[in-house]
């Protein structure tokens, strides 16, 4: 059901070093009180905890630049975590998340284009919203419940919308025979999904397989943006429907300005409401984003004001990063967030000698976290130094180290001994370790990794395998990790939403594991943490028991020590000073696009 969420392509690979010409060209700059005319000073990590230049100035226009093409600009068929955040612009969701800085407002639920969340029956099978009355879409045609029925929908054909994530695939009620999505539909009257009911046109109920109380966040995901019919059912519906998706959000694709792989340009949707989305700001007269630009150019313009921000929010590359950070100008302009990635080693429960806790709790001892935190770029590009089994950014995170990760960085040689001595393996062990070997960070982790645990006396074999089918083959496939001793396996994580399921679910529950495509590759079964995941999905949980419920399944798992954190990944982002009410919103990782103005006219 639930895989990591990507971060973009360039998240994967290295970008070699470039050459940057100094900032200038910007208007405006630090932090404007109200349009009082007063600015102050801005500041290193300001927009992490506060609202950059706030300002409800109208007018100009803002351009994103990206490395590559989004994998769709169709709201309904994306799984890039910038794309989720973009579409906003354009689709409302029924559910959204509340647009405001710091490190827990902006993983708060919110409605969109629901009036309310969703009503949940006893037996929490089924969810019903109601959406605000008087919606329209950017041609003025009236959003109704239809409309979001049917954007739920099309998320069944995978077969010509394969990218975006298969929630409503696996939580709703099945079928028969079963449910292809509107293009296979052939039933009269196009009763199209039952599962999904309008009793009339402003409520949506959905009904469930079984409970699973975090529906709300699943309805958050940009999937419930509604869709016309009429137009998607159209020659330029379909997977021709990216390119001029039917507004609901405070811009809408200018007529003709999608120019695949190379460009497409926003504008006001002159039938958006503000009033009826105040997560979303209509400010700038024009939105351009620019695709397939090289990633030496876009830290150049960004720093020369000619472009005003990096779509992708995955942060600047290497020469951008040590400029920025060898000039106190320039790095008052740039925060470095959380951007809800965990690093981390999978340490297998099933391979001998790592069967053995104690043997499994070595590794995390002899672990040295400086070395790793080196190998994933350092402490502003690689991450802080992780010591729990789940990032900052989920809801219930707290601080514990099990292990010295905070206090022994370099490793704690002692206790790594004292644990072998404990797993009758005094003198150490051999193992294999499993890595991307297309991924240069990965591999340099693993090999530090090898150093450290070498120091203890486990000796460690590298195996390198492609990203392509690391899961599917290798690290992911249960009989390949036994046959060939792949105790140690290097992994990264992202959450579909902040909460224990989406954190947690496919990495530890015992329920998740499979011969192949396998993501609980520390074949955890643990009877406590499947036991808290399961009562995190009981009707009624409130997100105060599902906060309790995230942490005392992450004590559990380094209990465990089936997980051997490294870094939480962070990303240095530089902040345009010609943009306003500039922050970066804690469950994307990045920017709020969805508030953006510019002092532009």
């Amino acid at each position: 059901m639930n895989r990591p969420r990507t971060l973009g392509l360039v998240a994967t690979s290295a970008v070699a070093a470039l050459a940057l010409a100094a900032c200038g060209g910007s208007t405006g700059g630090g932090t404007n009180n109200g349009g009082n005319g007063k600015t102050a000073a801005a500041s290193f990590n300001q927009a992490l905890t506060s609202v950059v230049n706030p300002s409800s100035h109208k007018g100009g226009t803002i351009t994103f630049d990206n490395s590559s093409a989004p994998d769709s600009t169709d709201p309904g068929n994306t799984y890039y975590a910038n794309m989720w955040n973009f579409t906003r612009l354009y689709a409302t969701p029924l559910m959204t998340y509340k647009s405001c800085p710091g490190k827990t407002c902006g993983l708060q639920l919110v409605p969109g284009l629901a009036t309310a969340p969703g009503q949940v029956s006893k037996d929490g099978l089924t969810w019903t919203y109601h959406i605000k009355s008087g919606l329209k879409f950017s041609d003025g045609e009236p959003i109704t419940s239809a409309d979001i029925k049917y954007a739920v929908e099309r998320t069944f054909a995978r077969d010509v919308l394969p990218l975006g994530p298969s929630y409503f695939v696996s939580l709703l009620a099945p079928q028969k025979p079963a449910y292809l999505g509107p293009y296979k539909d052939k039933t009269p009257g196009k009763m199209g999904l039952k599962a999904v009911q309008t009793p009339n046109a402003t409520t949506v109920v959905f009904h469930l397989a079984a409970p699973f109380a975090d529906f709300n966040y699943v309805v958050a995901i940009p999937q419930t943006a509604p869709v016309p019919p009429k137009v998607d059912l159209g020659p330029n519906g379909g997977a021709k429907y990216q390119t001029n998706p039917i507004s609901s959000g405070p811009y809408m694709f200018a007529p003709g300005g999608y120019i695949p792989n190379k460009q497409f340009t926003l504008v006001d949707n002159p039938n958006w409401v503000p009033s009826m989305d105040t997560e979303a700001r209509q400010l700038a007269s024009k939105i351009v984003v620019n695709l397939n630009v090289n990633a030496d150019k876009i830290d150049s313009d960004l720093l020369a004001g000619n472009i005003q921000m990096d779509m992708a929010g995955t942060g600047v590359q290497t020469a951008a990063r040590a400029q920025i950070l060898s000039s106190p100008s320039l790095k008052a302009q740039a925060d470095n967030p959380i951007n809800g990635f965990l690093w981390f080693a999978y340490i297998n429960s099933k391979v001998a000698p790592l069967n053995n806790v104690n043997c499994r709790k070595a590794v995390e001892f002899a672990a040295n976290k400086v070395t790793l935190q080196d190998a994933f770029g350092g402490p502003y590009a690689g991450g802080d130094i992780a010591s729990t089994s789940m990032p900052p950014n989920i809801l219930g995170y707290q601080s514990f180290d099990l292990y010295n990760a905070l206090t022994k960085k370099n490793g704690d040689v002692a206790s790594a001994k004292a644990a072998l001595k404990a797993c009758g393996h005094p003198s150490g062990f051999t193992t294999n370790i499993a890595f991307r070997n297309d991924r240069p960070k990965e591999q340099a982790a693993a090999t530090a990794l090898q150093a450290a645990l070498a120091q203890v006396g486990i000796k460690a074999t590298l195996k390198g395998f492609p990203s392509s089918n690391y899961y599917g083959n290798f690290a992911g496939n249960t009989a390949y990790v036994h046959s060939h001793d792949l105790g140690i396996d290097f992994g990264g994580w992202g959450a579909d939403f902040p909460s224990p399921y989406g954190w947690f679910y496919y990495l530890v529950d015992g329920n998740a594991i499979s011969p192949a495509g396998n993501t609980n590759i520390g074949e955890l079964n643990d009877p406590v943490v499947n036991k808290l995941l399961s009562q995190s999905e009981a009707p009624g949980t409130t997100t105060a028991q599902s906060a309790s419920i995230s942490h005392q399944i992450d004590m559990q798992v380094m209990k465990d020590a089936v997980m051997l954190p490294e870094v939480y990944g962070k990303s240095l982002l530089y902040r345009s000073p010609a943009l306003t009410n500039v922050y970066v919103q804690a469950y994307y990782g990045m920017y709020n696009y969805a508030v953006l103005g510019t002092t532009g006219k």
